[in-house]
Parts: C-alpha cells; sequence; structure tokens
C-alpha cells in the first residue's frame, strides 16, 4: 500500500478554516490497512505514514496507540489529490477477472470515469459478476487508487448496449462538428477547439491508427474498446455516425485490459498529460 486510504464514516473529522483538516479514528487489528501498518511497515506509536480521505484530501497519519484491539491514529490532510485525466473509457465488458484488474488500472491512470458496456459480440454472462454488486469493483478501483496515492475513484456505470451508451453521450454535449466519420486527418480538421476527442480502438477494420491523428492536441478524450471479439459492423456503423474515429493498435489481437491500457496511454500523450 503506498497509501492508507479513510472513508470519511470512519473518522471523526475536525475542519479547520485557516490550515488544514484533522481527523482521528481507529482500525481493527483484523483490518488489511492496520496488518500493513503494524506488520509490514512496522509501524509504531509516534510514526507517521501517508494517508488520504477517499473522494477527499491527501495528508499524513501518526499513530498514537497501538491497543490490542488495533491502532488508533490521527491525520493531518492538508493536500489536494492528483488532478482527474480528463478521459472517459468505454469498454464491452470483459471477462470478470479481467474487470478487477482493468478497474484497478484504470484508477491508478487516474481515468474521469470508467463506462461498461453491452457489446453485440460480447459473452453475455460477463453482464452478470458478482464483482459489480458484491463491493468488488468499488475494492479494485480503491486498489488501483492507493497504488497512485490518490483518494479518487473514476466514475463506473453500466449500459446495456453501445446504442444506449452512445445516445446518453455521458461525457457531455460537447462532440465532433463533423461527425460523418472520414479519415482521421479529416475528422480532425472538423473537431471545435473544445470538443472531446472521440477514439475506439479496432485493430480488425480501422480507419486510421493513433499515430495518423494530426496535432491538434484535445482538452479532453473519450475512448471505446470492444469486447473480446471486437466490435460488429453495426456497432462500427454506429461508432462513425456518432463521430469516433476507428483506430489500430497494430495487428496483434490484444486482451481487452491491455488494449484499454495502451489505447489510454496513447491518448493522454495526446493530450499533453504525461510530460
Amino acid at each position: 500500500m503506498n497509501l492508507i486510504l479513510f472513508d470519511s464514516a470512519e473518522l471523526t473529522l475536525s475542519g479547520n478554516m485557516d490550515g488544514p483538516e484533522t481527523a482521528r479514528g481507529s482500525l481493527s487489528r483484523r483490518d488489511a490497512r492496520a496488518e500493513h501498518l503494524l506488520k509490514v511497515l512496522r509501524k509504531k506509536p509516534g510514526d507517521t505514514f501517508d494517508a488520504g480521505v477517499l473522494g477527499g484530501k491527501l495528508g499524513t497519519g501518526i499513530i498514537e496507540a497501538a491497543a490490542p484491539e488495533g491502532p488508533r491514529f490521527s491525520l493531518v490532510l492538508d493536500r489536494e489529490p492528483p488532478p482527474r485525466i480528463p478521459l472517459r473509457l468505454a469498454v464491452g465488458f470483459p471477462r470478470p477477472i479481467q474487470l478487477r484488474r482493468l478497474l484497478r488500472d484504470c484508477a491508478n491512470l487516474g481515468l474521469a470515469a470508467v463506462d461498461l458496456v453491452g457489446a453485440e459480440l460480447g459473452e453475455k454472462s460477463y453482464r452478470d459478476a458478482g464483482l459489480l454488486r458484491d463491493g468488488g469493483a468499488r475494492a479494485a478501483l480503491i486498489e488501483g487508487a492507493v497504488q497512485a496515492r490518490d483518494t479518487r475513484l473514476p466514475e463506473l456505470a453500466e449500459y446495456p448496449s453501445l446504442a444506449l451508451w452512445l445516445n446518453a453521450r455521458p461525457w457531455g454535449t460537447a462532440g465532433l462538428q463533423n461527425g460523418s466519420g472520414g479519415t482521421p486527418d479529416e475528422a480532425a480538421g472538423g473537431l471545435s477547439k473544445d470538443a472531446p476527442l472521440l477514439a475506439a480502438a479496432d485493430n480488425v477494420r480501422p480507419a486510421g491508427t493513433f499515430a495518423g491523428l494530426g496535432t491538434r492536441r484535445p482538452p479532453a478524450a473519450v475512448l471505446a474498446v470492444g469486447a473480446e471479439r471486437g466490435w460488429s459492423n453495426r456497432e462500427r456503423e454506429l461508432l462513425e455516425a456518432a463521430g469516433f474515429l476507428r483506430l489500430s493498435l497494430g495487428k496483434r489481437a490484444l486482451r481487452t485490459e491491455t488494449a484499454c491500457t495502451a489505447a489510454a496511454i496513447l491518448l493522454m500523450e495526446k493530450m499533453g498529460l504525461l510530460g
């Protein structure tokens, strides 16, 4: 754990108009965070650790006492978490084990949102994964945030189909001025200055590549990645009609989480966020 992350409900918070927020709390000795502090980091009363409040600030924790029932601590919260990456990912429901890794990595990268979409070529049973209802998805997101020393999680939503996701446009009203498709450079020329870049990974029937996106530096991006077997022809038509550029990630068949991570990093570089 690079960060000990707490929910605000676990703490007694004290606001401070003239300085950092402070908080107090305790952990059960069986809590994984307590075990990490006491057994892995070997923290003792008076020692400090990196801490944060879920959805809130970062700061420093101090072990006040190591009681038999578990450690008591205080927090000084004086730093804002890192900014979110203005990138929204939509992905066809992957296998549950892949979904766990994908959510962890999306939180680790700092993506703004992850939308799980029912794709036409996807396995329908994956949509019934208990991960989304038993707390497993949230746990995976928290794991990724902790690794990145972040306190905020990507927004997570589900859509029964790509068509419904495209109709909902959860990324907002800004979009392509020219939604008729075309080559990446042609479409990039029809983008308004403040519009997000709309990109769909497609290694089977691409209309361009991520390298051919031109020189425009978009302020935000929306990325769509299909299910394990990719996009159907109908879904390709829907994406093009909505203004998405269908771009290749190379000639290899990639795992879902690999395609998502690779495409997200390429778009982050395009937005100038890796410097």
